[in-house]
């Protein structure tokens, strides 16, 4: 954190060019605590800091963390095909600040999704050497047997695979459905898991991301949060527990 110029402050969190930026100080649409600032040169501390942007209260942020509820017929890129991208279910000025999606659901899997614009951290959560448990609920074609939940613990073979795959955890949670923990990320794994075990995934959802779960961040799909110390300490392995960047 340092003391900056409130335009570059405004640009660093997605408000547009630093000229646009300078044109919202100018015409007095920001303000800091109860006064209007209309210099552009005028300068503040960033941490701790909060201004208020046509009506609107943010805080200052040098990165961002936020956890998405996905709803299905979504696109993780950035340069969605044929679906509606994840970005527009965010704020404009986050697509102003290079937030990406880490990692990559279907178009048709819902739940948990990290997002950021650190990129520090999306290596860090997308590398498969950190082995980081990830949750899904996965609904399946035929009823559940518990020769299919032994079949996917002991491993399975995909075609593209030198060695078998196999589930962390795996159980029935109802007659069409089962909880499966995976930590390699695969493409498109657990559906392709449960082809191979001779299923058909009819349905997934990520119910969380090592400990932080989306039950706990009480969600809607579709709406998003910022997450704090605490929850971002949950995305560890236990080893690196108190590790993570700081918001």
């Amino acid at each position: 954190m340092s003391k900056q110029p409130l335009d570059r402050i405004l640009q660093s969190q997605g408000f547009g060019t630093r000229k646009a930026c300078r044109r919202m100080i100018e015409d007095g649409e920001v303000s800091i605590g109860s006064e209007t600032v209309s210099d552009q040169r005028a300068v503040f501390e960033t941490s701790g800091l909060e201004f208020t942007l046509f009506d609107e209260r943010w805080a200052y942020r040098e990165h961002v963390y936020i956890a998405l509820h996905k709803p299905a017929s979504y696109e993780c890129s950035r340069k969605p095909s044929h679906h509606p991208g994840v970005l527009s279910l965010l704020p404009e000025q986050f697509t102003w600040r290079d937030v990406q999606p880490v990692g990559r659901l279907d178009h048709d899997t819902t739940g948990l999704l990290l997002m950021s614009d650190d990129g520090a951290f999306i290596h860090a959560q997308s590398s498969p050497k950190r082995h980081i448990p990830k949750v899904y609920v996965a609904t399946a074609h035929d009823p559940v047997t518990p020769a299919l939940v032994d079949l996917l613990l002991a491993g399975v073979q995909l075609h593209d695979e030198p060695a078998p795959l196999a589930a962390v955890t795996c159980r029935q949670i109802a007659a069409h459905q089962l909880e499966i923990v995976l930590e390699q990320g695969k493409y498109h794994q657990v559906k392709r898991m449960l082809a191979a075990a001779g299923n058909h995934c009819t349905a997934l959802h990520r119910a969380a991301i090592g400990a932080l779960t989306l039950e706990a961040l009480n969600l809607d799909a579709g709406a998003w949060c910022y997450l704090d110390q605490a929850q971002l300490d949950l995305l560890a392995p236990d080893a690196e527990r108190g590790n993570t960047p700081a918001t």
